[in-house]
């Protein structure tokens, strides 16, 4: 049985902008463990990372939570569709 996941065009944006910047943030962090002392890496990982926090607070925001780790309105909203994983990114 095959389920139909609803998402609006700026759920998908938001969902890839987020994927982009969560690539940075951890390509930034490998890097920075083999080069501590490279300033303009750290500015780039910390000016990401700030970034990255407030694209999830406006997603969750809108959508609700990413990770069963977060805040959630009532009633328990993690289990609701669709699941980053459920979005189908070739048909947007």
């Amino acid at each position: 049985m095959t389920r139909e996941i609803i998402v609006d065009r700026e759920q998908m944006r938001m969902i890839k902008e987020l994927m982009e910047v969560s690539f940075v943030l951890l390509e930034t962090a490998l890097y920075l463990n083999t080069h501590p002392n490279d300033e303009r890496a750290l500015r780039l990982h910390n000016n990401t990372s700030s970034q990255y926090a407030q694209l999830k607070e406006m997603y969750q925001a809108r959508y609700g939570p990413l990770t069963n780790q977060g805040m959630s309105r009532y009633p328990w909203s993690y289990i609701n569709d669709p699941w980053p994983w459920d979005m189908d990114f070739n048909n947007v």
